[in-house]
């Protein structure tokens, strides 16, 4: 039976304008900006959505806490009560072509706990959130298991707040190798530009997790490796647009966004949060190509989106004295 993604109109829509050389109305032109804002609030994450403006983010990013007793932060007496609450917030939040991604993973042993699947639920029957595809991440390494098959992958839905989200394929393709492109570029029904960009990268991504000395490591528990987070902000935000993740745990979204030129927001409980991200801007620092960025830590709200603001205004103002 072929996969009912495959007849999703929003994706029609699509392939037919690119081959008829046609900008889908959620294509944005991706410029150079000269400095990005990473802001820092350690706060409740629902209470913190209330304040944010409507359609004022592009891509939310987060790996939720599920109820496993990890820490004080990631235990609640009613899981799916308090989920409902920062779930409802995200199709206000997010902008007309934003995106929201949710890392997570079945709880099959123990109903108590949350788990991706009571979101997932939820989401589809509560919100007006679309489900537009769910992405494995694969990795080798892991834990072993005697009494069930040892786990190897975790999941991310991606949602999406109109069929007008953002998506660049072209930034997070993977390379063919040169014999491979050279065998592909004598198949004459193979658009030779495709095969020079590289393939999909589908929607089972092979990533190792962190293991316990990996030099990207900076002390939080579920620490999810640059590279994962940065092939989701690639794809589904663009330079100068804004990415929050309101469980910012380790801070590695900041991070990413840092040097792919977005501005970020991230929120936490854990005042470990700004230790954490000051251990990643120690990492990156010694890279003499990294973008002018500017850190706030517990500002205000407002504060932050105009200095956004201001930050890409200037971009604009720069943009229109080229041309003119």
């Amino acid at each position: 039976m072929a996969n009912k993604s495959h007849f999703n109109s929003g994706h029609k829509t699509l392939n037919n304008q690119k081959k008829n050389g046609i900008k889908h109305s959620s294509s944005i032109d991706d410029k150079k900006i000269e400095k990005t804002i990473q802001a820092i609030f350690i706060e409740d994450a629902v209470q913190f959505l209330k304040k944010l403006p409507d359609n004022s983010i592009q891509l939310i990013l987060i790996d939720p806490p599920y109820n496993l007793d990890l820490d004080t932060w990631d235990t609640f007496s009613n899981y799916l009560d308090w989920a409902k609450q920062w779930l409802d917030e995200i199709f206000r939040v997010l902008s007309e072509t934003g995106n929201c991604v949710i890392f997570g993973g079945f709880q099959y042993q123990d109903l108590k706990k949350g788990d991706l699947l009571e979101i997932m639920h939820y989401t589809r029957h509560h919100t007006n959130l679309r489900f537009t595809n769910l992405v494995i991440w694969y990795y080798k390494n892991g834990m072993s298991a005697h009494r069930f098959f040892a786990n190897r992958h975790e999941e991310a839905i991606w949602l999406s707040k109109t069929n007008k989200y953002y998506f660049n394929l072209d930034e997070v393709r993977i390379p063919f190798d040169e014999e491979t492109k050279e065998l592909y570029k004598k198949d004459k029904r193979l658009n030779p530009d495709s095969i020079e960009k590289g393939k999909n990268p589908t929607n089972v991504w092979e990533i190792n997790r962190l293991n316990g000395n990996s030099k990207e490591r900076v002390g939080h528990l579920t620490q999810k490796p640059a590279e994962i987070i940065q092939r989701f902000v690639r794809a589904l935000s663009y330079k100068g647009s804004t990415v929050l993740d309101f469980f910012a745990g380790s801070g590695t979204t900041g991070r990413v966004c840092i040097e792919e030129q977005r501005h970020s927001i991230l929120v936490d409980s854990d005042k470990k949060l700004n230790n954490y991200f000051d251990k990643h801007i120690k990492q990156i620092a010694s890279n003499i190509f990294l973008p002018q960025y500017r850190i706030l830590k517990n500002t205000d709200i407002d504060l932050v989106l105009k200095e956004i603001d201001f930050e890409n205004n200037k971009l604009s103002k720069n943009l229109e004295m080229v041309v003119a």
